[in-house]
């Protein structure tokens, strides 16, 4: 049974992923419509809202939250009408030609908006804690919280839709600008066009990166561990307190900031011998291409929601009084663009010839035999 499931799921991943520059710009446009028709509903008083005020405990960090449904929901109810029109649009239109800077200028307006601006840090806290919340599913949220629903509210569960749907029209924009280019929809190359920067240029260029992407959150790691270790820096004496007198606070702090230093040490993977071939230490595996999707899939993830996160601190001012609980998270979209920019260096620098075009040189891999010097 667990082999027909899993052969299945393979079978459904495979056919999502070699399709994807057809069928996201059709999702896109059906959570476009669904949404706007959410939109209508709120507008005529509906109830649901997701960015009404509501108590304190269950309220998000969107810029959205606290809006009025009178004023937001008829915004939602015309932009998703719109996104439907231009996501069909974009799905007809398959010829090569002339670029239309409009579709694309809201395709791509749509993406950033729904990925990086209205959610906040609930993303990357799923990131963080999806083990724990996994165990929490079958046994029980321990503390005062009455079960995952007292984590994944309507106002976080509506952040976690609307991200999605900003992944579906950034995939359909790519996919669709792609093709008026006359380019590969997959792969982004156009026959006889070349093949853009050098490996050396990548490797450059990623180093960089993940330079900014290991410096970045050094000022959150600093202080969570300095907490932990009573050490009250940029709190004062009385703060300090409050959080040691609150169970798992110091701990849950301690964590991240570990969870952090140990990501700096797999980004720097990207520019890294052992990011493109296993070392000795990893005996079963030693001397074999990494598949570039073990590290693109994981710090892809990571970068898109580190981003909102940060930005969240740019328009909620709770902590404003105390530097060190908001100006380190101002880091975070720092630390996203450069992990982002090390990704996609990394995953250029590794891909080969395009399975549907052909296009491209044959994928680049260290010969095995060094791998005893790693």
């Amino acid at each position: 049974m667990r082999t027909a499931v899993g052969a299945l799921w393979s079978s459904v991943t495979w056919v999502c992923w070699r399709h994807w520059p057809t069928w996201t710009g059709y999702a896109a446009g059906a959570f476009s419509l669904l949404y706007g028709a959410l939109g209508l509903y709120w507008t005529f008083g509906g109830d649901g809202f997701p960015f009404a005020p509501v108590d304190p405990a269950r309220a998000s960090g969107s810029i959205l939250e606290g809006s009025r449904a009178e004023v937001v929901a008829p915004i939602i109810a015309a932009l998703g009408l719109i996104g439907a029109v231009v996501a069909w649009v974009m799905t007809r239109r398959t010829r090569p030609g002339r670029l239309p800077t409009a579709l694309v200028v809201f395709g791509w307006a749509a993406a950033v908006g729904l990925t990086l601006v209205v959610p906040d840090y609930t993303l990357i806290v799923l990131v963080a804690f999806a083990p724990l919340l996994a165990v929490f599913a079958f046994t029980g949220v321990p503390g005062e919280q009455d079960g995952i629903g007292d984590i994944l509210y309507w106002h976080r569960t509506n952040l976690i839709i609307v991200f999605l749907g900003g992944l579906l029209w950034a995939a359909a924009t790519l996919g669709y600008q792609r093709r008026i280019r006359g380019a590969c929809a997959h792969c982004g190359r156009r026959h006889g066009g070349g093949y853009g920067p050098t490996r050396q240029t990548l490797l450059r260029w990623g180093r960089w990166a993940v330079v900014v992407a290991c410096l970045a959150p050094l000022p959150y790691e600093v202080t969570r561990i300095a907490w932990y270790l009573n050490v009250p820096l940029g709190v004062d004496e009385d703060f300090l307190r409050m959080m040691q007198g609150t169970p798992g606070m110091l701990e849950v702090g301690l964590g991240c900031a570990v969870a952090s230093a140990l990501g700096g040490v797999l980004t720097h993977g990207l520019v890294a011998r052992w990011g493109e071939v296993y070392p000795r230490w990893i005996w079963f595996k030693a001397g074999r291409p990494v598949p570039p999707a073990l590290a693109v899939v994981p710090a892809s993830i990571v970068a898109l929601t580190i981003i909102p996160a940060g930005l969240m601190l740019l328009w909620t001012s709770e902590a404003r009084g105390t530097w060190a609980l908001w100006v380190p998270s101002l880091f975070w979209p720092v630390w996203g663009v450069g992990l982002g920019v090390a990704t996609i260096a990394y995953h250029r620098r590794r891909r080969g010839a395009c399975h549907h075009c052909g296009e491209g040189p044959p994928a680049v891999a260290r010969a095995a035999a060094p791998a005893s010097r790693a």
